[in-house]
C-alpha cells in the first residue's frame, strides 16, 4: 500500500505589492495597487491587504479602485524583480523537494512524503519552509498542508495572510463540511450560480445529486465535481510541466484606429513571442491573434501549419496576416496581443502557460 501524500500549497501574500512594500519603507501599511494608470484603462496586478480592505481586488479596473480607496497608492509593476524574488522562492522550496510544481510566479505545490530534509511532518516543513522566505526574502507567505492538491489549496488560503493551515486526513470530512459550492476546482461564477439554481449551496450538497441531473448543469465536469465533494484527488505534483503556450498582449491607452499603426503592434508582439520561444528553445505550429474592439466584443484568429518555427521575420507575418481576417481596418481597436501554441522542444518546470508582462 503506497504511503498517504503529503502535500503542500505554497501561496505568497499579496506578492507584487508586498515586494513594492518591502522595498519602499513609504507604501509600508497604506493601501497599495500595482497595476496601471486609472487614466489609461489599467487594471490593478495585485492589492495589499491595507487596499483589500476598501474592495480593491486583482483585475478590476484602477479606476474603479482608485475611486473605492481615494487614499491608495498605486505603484507601476516591475515584473523582473517580482520574478527574480519568486526564483529564490522556487529555489527554497527545491531546496526540500525536487517534487515542486509551480503554477505561477507567487504559488506551488509540493509533494514532501519524502523529502530531503529527512522532516517526518509536513506541517514542520511548511512551518520551515515559511521561515526561511522570511528570513531570506523578507516576505510572508501562507501553507495549506493536506493529503492532495485540492485540499492544499483551498487550506493556503483560509487563514491569509501569514497563514498554515493543515487539513489532517482525519479532518477531511469536518473540512469538506464547511465549505461553499463555490470552492470546488473549476466551478466560476457562472457554474456556480448553474449549482445553486438546481439546490446545490454547498460543497457537499454535490454527493445527493442524481448523476443525471448534474450532468445536464455542469456536462462533462460532473464526475470531477462528484470526486472532489468527497475530497478524493489523485493528482500527482509534476515538477517538469511543458509550456502549453506563450503570448504577449497590450491594452492600449487610446483605441488603435489606423491599421498601419496596428500592424506594427502586432509584428512587434510577434516578435517578443518569437524571442521567447528562442529563450526557452521551444517552436511552435500555432499563431494566434486577439482583438479586442472599442465595444469590447474580443475575437481570435490561429494559422497552424508545419513545420513548426520560431523565426521571428515568419512568425511576424503570419500574425499580421491574421489581422487581415478581422474587422480591424473598419473599427476601432483597443488590444491586441499574440499568442503561440502547439509548442515542441526543450520541456522547463513552469506553469502550463506563461504571459509575457
Amino acid at each position: 500500500m503506497e504511503p498517504l501524500r503529503r502535500i503542500i500549497h505554497i501561496d505568497m501574500d499579496a506578492f507584487y505589492a508586498s515586494v513594492e512594500q518591502r522595498d519602499d519603507p513609504s507604501l509600508r501599511g497604506k493601501p497599495v495597487a500595482v497595476g496601471g494608470s486609472p487614466q489609461s484603462r489599467g487594471v490593478v496586478a495585485a492589492a495589499s491587504y491595507e487596499a483589500r480592505a476598501f474592495g480593491v481586488r486583482s483585475a478590476m479596473p484602477m479606476a474603479r479602485a482608485a475611486r473605492l480607496c481615494p487614499e491608495l497608492r498605486i505603484v507601476r509593476p516591475d515584473f523582473a524583480r517580482y520574478r527574480a524574488d519568486s526564483q529564490r522562492v522556487m529555489a527554497i522550496l527545491r531546496d526540500c523537494t525536487p517534487l515542486v510544481e509551480p503554477l505561477s510566479l507567487d504559488e506551488a505545490y509540493l509533494d514532501v512524503t519524502e523529502n530531503n530534509w529527512g522532516e517526518p511532518l509536513a506541517t514542520n516543513v511548511a512551518k520551515r519552509i515559511k521561515e526561511m522566505i522570511f528570513e531570506n526574502l523578507g516576505l510572508t507567505a501562507s501553507a495549506g498542508v493536506a493529503p492532495n492538491k485540492f485540499l492544499a489549496k483551498i487550506a493556503s488560503g483560509w487563514k491569509k495572510p501569514d497563514g498554515l493551515t493543515v487539513i489532517s486526513p482525519a479532518r477531511v470530512e469536518h473540512f469538506l463540511q464547511q465549505l461553499p459550492v463555490e470552492a470546488l476546482w473549476g466551478v466560476g461564477p457562472v457554474t456556480a450560480r448553474k449549482l445553486k439554481a438546481i439546490g446545490i449551496e454547498r460543497l457537499v450538497d454535490i454527493r445527493d445529486i442524481k448523476e443525471d441531473t448534474l450532468r445536464k448543469c455542469v456536462g462533462s465536469l460532473a464526475d470531477w465535481l462528484k470526486r472532489l465533494s468527497y475530497g478524493d484527488d489523485t493528482r500527482e505534483v509534476k515538477p517538469d510541466r511543458p509550456w502549453k503556450s506563450i503570448s504577449a498582449e497590450t491594452t492600449y491607452a487610446e483605441d488603435l484606429e489606423r491599421i498601419g499603426e496596428m500592424r506594427a503592434e502586432v509584428e512587434r508582439l510577434a516578435r517578443r513571442v518569437a524571442a521567447s520561444l528562442e529563450r526557452k528553445n521551444l517552436y511552435a505550429r500555432s499563431v494566434t491573434l486577439k482583438l479586442r474592439y472599442a465595444d469590447f466584443k474580443t475575437v481570435t484568429r490561429s494559422h497552424t501549419a508545419d513545420p513548426a518555427t520560431r523565426q521571428p521575420s515568419e512568425f511576424a507575418a503570419r500574425a499580421v496576416a491574421l489581422l487581415e481576417r478581422t474587422e480591424a481596418a473598419r473599427r476601432p481597436v483597443r488590444l491586441l496581443g499574440v499568442g503561440a501554441h502547439d509548442l515542441s522542444g526543450a520541456e522547463v518546470p513552469h506553469p502550463e502557460q506563461l504571459r509575457l508582462e
